[in-house]
C-alpha cells in the first residue's frame, strides 16, 4: 500500500540528498519562466520543488494523490506567504488543466503508477493539458536501479531523530520492487514512535517511455541520465526525459 500517511511527516528529512536546484536548472534551461509561465507539478509531495519553481518565476500549481503530503505543502506555502493551487488527484486521472506551458513529474513519482496502460493514460492526459510547444519533464528509476541496486538491501538510516530499516523485495511485474520500511521517530516525550510503510514501484525501459510519448504525439523526446547531459548507460540510476508537444 502506497499510503504516505505517516511517511509525509518524515519525507523532507529523507530527501535532503536530492539536488532540487539542479532540477530547477534543468527546467529553466529548456523552458525559461519568461516564455513558459504556467507550470504543473504532478506528484508535488510536500511542495519543496514547487516552492523553488515559484521563486524562479513560474506560476505553479500542484497535484498529489496524498492529502497528507498536500497538507504539508499547503503549510509550507502559507509560511512563505505564497498562494499556490494544490489539488488531491491521481496523475492518471488528471483533469481540469489546459494550455499549460510546462508539466513535470519529479523524483520518480511516475514509478508509483504500476500498470503500463495507466502510465500511458497519465502521459496522454498531460499531452492534452499542454499547449502546442509545451514541455513535459520527468524522471524514472532505471532498470539497473530497480533490478540491482534496490535489491541489494536492506538499508538503514539514523540521524538521532529519525531511524529506519528499509527492506526491498521484487514485485510481481518485471522491474518492480516492494519497499517495506519501518520508521522510529523521536517524539516530544523523548520516546521513539514506530510506524511501518509499504510502497510499490515499477519502471520500464527508457526506450519504452520514448515509444509511448511519440505514439501519443510528442514531437521531440530527449533522454539523459543521472543529473547530467550524458546519455544513459547500462549502469545509470536515474533517467531524465524531456518531451515537447
Amino acid at each position: 500500500m502506497n499510503s504516505y500517511e505517516r511517511f509525509a511527516e518524515v519525507y523532507d528529512e529523507l530527501m535532503t540528498d536530492i539536488p532540487y536546484t539542479e532540477y530547477v536548472e534543468w527546467i529553466q534551461t529548456y523552458a525559461p519562466a519568461q516564455n513558459y509561465k504556467n507550470l504543473l507539478d504532478i506528484g508535488c509531495g510536500t511542495g519543496t520543488l514547487a516552492l523553488m519553481l515559484h521563486k524562479a518565476g513560474y506560476a505553479v500549481s500542484g497535484i498529489d494523490l496524498s492529502e497528507e503530503m498536500l497538507s504539508i505543502a499547503s503549510a509550507r506555502m502559507d509560511a512563505e506567504k505564497v498562494t499556490m493551487p494544490l489539488f488531491a488527484m491521481s496523475m492518471d486521472e488528471l483533469e481540469g488543466f489546459s494550455d499549460l506551458d510546462v508539466a513535470i513529474i519529479p523524483i520518480d513519482s511516475i514509478n508509483y503508477v504500476k500498470e503500463h496502460h495507466n502510465v500511458m493514460e497519465t502521459l496522454k492526459r498531460i499531452f492534452d493539458s499542454l499547449r502546442e510547444g509545451g514541455q513535459l519533464f520527468f524522471d524514472v528509476h532505471s532498470l539497473f536501479k530497480m533490478d540491482d541496486i534496490f535489491l541489494d538491501g536492506p538499508y538503514t538510516f539514523d540521524d538521532g531523530e529519525i531511524s529506519y530499516v528499509w527492506h526491498t523485495e521484487p514485485g510481481e511485474e518485471p522491474h518492480s520492487v516492494y519497499h517495506q520500511m519501518t520508521f522510529f521517530v523521536l517524539s516530544e516525550s523523548g520516546l521513539y514512535e514506530r510506524f511501518d510503510e509499504e510502497h510499490y514501484q515499477r519502471t520500464f525501459a527508457y526506450g519504452q517511455y520514448v515509444k509511448w510519448l511519440k505514439e501519443i504525439g510528442f514531437s521531440h523526446v530527449e533522454v539523459t541520465a543521472d543529473w547530467t547531459t550524458a546519455q544513459p548507460t547500462d549502469e545509470s540510476e536515474r533517467i531524465f526525459i524531456r518531451a515537447v508537444k
